[in-house]
């Protein structure tokens, strides 16, 4: 530096020499190690329900939200608007914009009381959900609880470059030469709001990522809570992997914690728990995702079960029926259900055994027999028992304590002396399709939800 300045001093202008000076000692200050990303524009917000006016701020519905215009004039509803940035002239139906607040433009939010939701009878608890684009919401919050909350869980954009998240009302996909910059200047931006709002004292901060981010993720809060403890968990949430082209079955995602000032962490018992209990997981027989639609390439994975109704024991396993085959030339039986694979909307799945291996399983007490729902297409529901929990009770890890009516076991795990959880969790309870998406889809029956997490996997996180 010092042969720099020394070089600097033989530059006669004035002007141009404390310029000069000043980008140097800009220079000087910038980092040499650690997370280094391009700082994109700020975001802009689209304001749907703010008129259009003369002098406003707006931006076309169809395009970024980010190339934005000023409004000199409307006239039978045609905007004349003139170019931020070009300052060129165009005329744009006013239906077609949309007015725009710039990063940094005050927006006053208010709550707006749709619903509802009563107590448990034994909770003082209250609860408030804030509908709004989540750093807006993060404002709001800062006026009234700045170093008051205690545990902020986030679960951002994965940024797949899957189209899964937008910035600047574009979404970013996997050609986006800045997709990395840009996600870390959108999270970066709501890790600081985040920070203002935990108790410095004693809080947590649990953030959920995958494997496309989580090294970015990991620099960027060992920068901006240089004084907190933080650790980051591998957690299974899809035992049976989700398949990618010419990669490994991703099994599992992470979870950072970022522990500040006295927070702990709980001792919990040494078992593999499903909603907080010790008996074995139970998976639901009947197939679920849209791959599993009853199809041709699966011929030995649809066929009826002949349960008694007035003893609810399944009497006769029938034959597998050909794709194509309707279901309704199959003979009922005396005094029986004759149970399909069908969800509530009717569409025909799978189940998720072969004949041969439900038969085996049934005569081993590892499959269940559920409540019975007469006026649903599939009229039991039933269950059964994993590989993987099969062999834990083969290998002792599980014990069966006894039977059902039906012959079905009841297995637990033995609890264990309590400790301090390892940085690997593979807990059942935490299975994403079993506690998240088969949980929305019996309460959203044709909607789809992406990504559900499991509802035992976020209360979980929470109490340590």
């Amino acid at each position: 530096m010092a042969a720099i300045h020394d070089l600097l001093a033989q530059v006669q202008d004035e002007a141009l020499r404390a310029r000069l000076e000043q980008e140097i000692n800009r220079l000087s200050k910038t980092k040499k190690f650690g997370l280094v990303f391009e700082e994109h524009l700020p975001e802009c917000t689209p304001l749907y329900d703010i008129p259009i006016k003369r002098g406003s701020t707006v931006a076309k519905k169809t395009g970024a939200v980010s190339d934005m215009y000023e409004v000199s004039a409307i006239k039978d509803g045609v905007a004349t608007c003139y170019h931020k940035v070009t300052e060129e002239k165009e005329e744009i139906p006013v239906q077609e914009l949309v007015s725009v607040a710039q990063f940094g433009e005050p927006i006053y939010p208010y709550l707006k009381p749709i619903d509802s939701i009563c107590n448990a009878p034994d909770s003082d608890l209250w609860h408030t959900l804030i509908e709004a684009d989540n750093y807006h919401a993060l404002q709001l919050l800062e006026y009234l609880y700045a170093g008051k909350v205690d545990c902020i869980y986030i679960d951002p954009p994965y940024n797949t470059g899957a189209k899964d998240w937008k910035y600047n009302n574009d979404y970013v996909d996997s050609v986006d030469a800045y997709r990395h910059s840009k996600w870390l200047s959108f999270i970066k931006r709501r890790l600081l709001l985040a920070k203002k709002l935990l108790n410095p004292t004693d809080s947590v901060l649990i953030i959920t990522i995958d494997e496309k981010e989580y090294l970015h993720l990991g620099c960027l809060l060992e920068e901006l809570f240089p004084e907190a403890r933080i650790q980051m968990i591998s957690t299974v949430i899809n035992p049976t992997g989700t398949k990618r082209a010419d990669e490994f079955s991703r099994t599992n995602e992470f979870i950072f914690f970022v522990r500040i000032g006295q927070c702990t962490i709980e001792q919990v018992a040494e078992v593999k728990t499903v909603a907080s209990k010790s008996e074995v997981h139970w998976e639901p027989l009947r197939r679920h995702t849209a791959s599993n639609i009853r199809d041709v390439q699966h011929p030995n994975q649809f066929f009826p079960l002949f349960i008694d109704v007035n003893t609810n024991d399944i009497v006769e396993i029938g034959e597998n029926l050909p794709f194509g085959t309707d279901i309704s030339t199959v003979e009922p039986r005396e005094n029986c259900e004759t149970v399909w694979p069908i969800r509530d909307n009717g569409v025909e799945m799978m189940w998720g055994l072969k004949r041969e291996t439900f038969i085996k399983r049934l005569e081993s007490g590892y499959v269940k027999i559920g409540r019975h729902t007469p006026n649903k297409p599939q009229k039991y529901s039933i269950s059964y028992l994993a590989s993987g929990t099969i062999e834990d009770i083969e290998a002792g890890k599980a014990t069966i304590k006894g039977y059902d009516e039906h012959g079905a076991v009841k297995a637990y795990y033995e609890e264990g002396k309590k400790a301090i959880p390892t940085t690997q969790w593979a807990n059942s309870s935490h299975d994403a399709k079993v506690f998240g998406t088969l949980l929305l889809q019996q309460i959203l029956l044709d909607r789809k939800f992406p990504f559900p997490k499991s509802l035992y996997a976020v209360n979980g996180k929470i109490k340590l």
